[in-house]
């Protein structure tokens, strides 16, 4: 009997504390508003940033394990002429394999992977090439056949995954480098916002802190409706990113999914990666608004 009397005050208490965190944004008006979008534009910039690190992470990895090359022939050459390319390609050194790929075997890869919308692009309307995968006896070897490649009659382009790799690399450690700095300051100015709209809503209420205190209110009861009040900024804030960057990322994988399978490559599929990084966001969101509260606090209630 006592515990279940126990559990209902708990719940009751509970639902005073949302309910008090709920008043709280309501009665700081703009102050709420600032510390909300301070959020949303840090989140936004936050998940920008996540999701070119991911793809450049996956990309990254699909061309260091990749150790053919791509001969792309060129549109309109005979097939007499791409025999005679492909005798070439198998009589250079260090070439142990060379299999041949249509444009419609090409397209028919690319509709496997990224659906039936694009099977629209069939005919002369396939903006994809004629490809030669070439093996090579050495990875090492690839980058020289490559570029031995690239100058035979006919080929529009001869691509390799490790050639690229070092540009990648070195693009990469300038996001993370640039990007991680920049949403980290943007982090800190959310935390510094939410605080200062936490500062408010305890000034605004000292003498009802002061009261409780008088009739024995513990520091956990005071401290749940501010911590509660900072973590509802933050999940306000992650809203309007979370419905940008899901839309936004949906747009950029299919437009630019014909032009990443030409060179062999893809963007991570959307679904789980788009909730595994909607799922990082809320959270970091309802952490920022915890921070907040627990830096305003400790510097104005001293509990």
């Amino acid at each position: 009997m006592k515990k279940k009397v126990s559990m209902a005050m708990k719940i009751r208490t509970l639902k005073r504390h949302l309910n008090d965190s709920f008043k709280s944004l309501k009665r700081n008006g703009w102050m709420s508003v600032a510390a909300v979008s301070a959020v949303t534009v840090t989140l936004l910039l936050v998940g920008v940033v996540f999701a070119m690190i991911f793809n450049f992470n996956k990309i990254s990895n699909d061309i260091e394990n990749d150790v053919h090359v791509r001969v792309m022939v060129e549109r309109g050459t005979a097939n007499d002429q791409k025999n005679q390319l492909e005798k070439k390609l198998k009589k250079m050194a260090s070439v142990k394999k060379v299999t041949y790929s249509s444009r419609k075997k090409e397209l028919n890869k690319v509709v496997g992977s990224y659906g039936q919308s694009f099977k629209m692009f069939t005919g002369d309307d396939n903006p994809l090439y004629d490809v030669y995968m070439v093996s090579t006896t050495n990875p090492n070897k690839t980058i020289g056949v490559a570029k031995k490649a690239k100058k035979l009659a006919h080929v529009y382009d001869a691509t390799y995954g490790g050639n690229n790799a070092k540009k990648l690399f070195s693009v990469m450690k300038n996001i993370r480098k640039w990007g991680l700095g920049f949403a980290a300051l943007l982090l800190f100015v959310a935390v510094f916002l939410i605080s200062n709209t936490i500062r408010i809503t305890i000034l605004s209420r000292r003498d009802e802190i002061g009261i409780m205190r008088l009739v024995g209110a513990t520091n956990a009861y005071i401290r749940w409706p501010f911590l509660f009040e900072g973590a509802w900024t933050g999940l306000l804030g992650v809203i309007v990113p979370v419905i940008v960057i899901d839309f936004g990322y949906v747009w950029v994988y299919n437009h630019m999914a014909l032009s990443m399978a030409s060179a062999g490559y893809s963007l991570l599929r959307p679904g789980m990666f788009l909730f595994q990084l909607d799922l990082t966001m809320a959270i970091l969101g309802i952490v920022i608004g915890a921070l907040g509260s627990v830096v305003s606090m400790r510097r104005f209630l001293k509990i």
